[in-house]
């Protein structure tokens, strides 16, 4: 389906994060055995930058192999926040392991919920709690494991645009509505978390076929929405329709994916999957709050750059680290 996100999982779990692992090993530390990135600075990036993720170890390992030149290249990803994407197994120990780790670097957490159930349409990315009870349960545990500390929460790419787009079968339209205002009102009673719904992308339809959605979903009850999550459409994209999507939703504020929209979207391709991997596409602006625009709350890395939508284009399948596809991105970015 043209334009809709896919994304799948990739979390590291909370040993690791804390961890002091030995040089040499691919665990996100050089020769000296130090991290290989540090932390933004807070005033303009205020969200926590993992020494452990996919594109750190990368980055090591190249350094390990004396390959100077393509390590700076993944530096450009590993140095710059991205979503922690929170899975089924180990809610509350990797929500808690995450904004554990950002406390003590003394930043955000930047964390992505995507367990709806019947999930992705049964695409690259699908599956999901069991039903809505094991979602509601779920989010319980990611709420516990958050706590009273910082982050700020993309609530369930896809979920509200695949009800609108027809996706996701009639049957199963007012539990999602259910659980997705559910899992607002469960998160906006911790007393240190933001939460954006994902509101689709510039280059599906008309904002007019999801503010009533967003509406249904607690649009009133979340801090804002989200829109480009995974994609590709340009910024300039993204603001034109966040704002019109803002205007019929009480002017809710907007963030913004800038992980790979550097080049804009991809259209060479067709239409149906020019969301999956497309080739030559680029970073976008990096993560900050500083957007100029008082609409747009933050440009973000929710996708993370270098892993995989799916098994397409002779990528691995969704949420898998891609080297290439990652050194691609970084060679493309102007």
């Amino acid at each position: 389906m043209y334009g809709s996100v896919k994304t799948g999982m990739a979390v590291v779990g909370a040993v690791l994060l804390l961890a002091g692992c030995s040089s040499g090993d691919g665990d996100g530390k050089g020769g000296s055995g130090k991290p290989v990135v540090s932390q933004q600075p807070k005033d303009t990036d205020p969200f926590w930058v993992n020494p452990d993720g996919n594109a750190a170890k990368q980055v090591a390992s190249y350094l390990d192999d004396g390959d100077d030149k393509n390590a700076e290249l993944i530096r450009k990803i590993a140095e710059q926040p991205v979503g922690e994407w929170i899975g089924p197994d180990n809610p509350e120990g990797d929500a808690k392991g995450f904004t554990d780790a950002a406390v003590k670097a003394d930043r955000d957490a930047l964390l992505v919920l995507y367990n709806i159930p019947h999930r992705d349409c049964g695409q690259f990315s699908k599956g999901g709690a069991a039903d809505g009870n094991a979602y509601r349960a779920w989010i319980d545990s990611v709420a516990k494991g958050i706590g009273d500390r910082a982050a700020t929460v993309i609530l369930e790419p896809d979920a509200i645009l695949h009800l609108a787009d027809g996706c996701t079968p009639g049957e199963f339209h007012e539990e999602r509505y259910d659980l997705l205002k559910g899992a607002v009102e469960k998160l906006k009673t911790l007393p240190k978390t933001q939460v954006y719904l994902d509101a689709g992308n510039a280059g599906w339809q008309s904002p007019d076929a999801l503010f009533e959605p967003l509406k249904r979903a607690g649009i009133d009850r979340a801090d804002g929405f989200a829109v480009n999550v995974s994609n590709f459409q340009t910024t300039q994209a993204s603001t034109d329709f966040g704002k019109k999507l803002s205007a019929k939703v009480g002017n809710k504020p907007f963030v913004i994916d800038t992980s790979r929209n550097g080049n804009g979207p991809y259209t060479g391709g067709d239409p149906k999957e020019n969301w999956c991997n497309p080739p030559g596409r680029a970073l976008g602006e990096t993560p900050t709050t500083k957007t100029g625009d008082p609409l747009v709350k933050a440009y973000l890395w929710v996708k993370r750059p270098g892993e995989s939508d799916g098994d397409c284009k002779g990528g691995p399948k969704a949420g898998d680290w891609w080297p290439q596809y990652a050194l691609d991105l970084a060679r493309n970015t102007k």
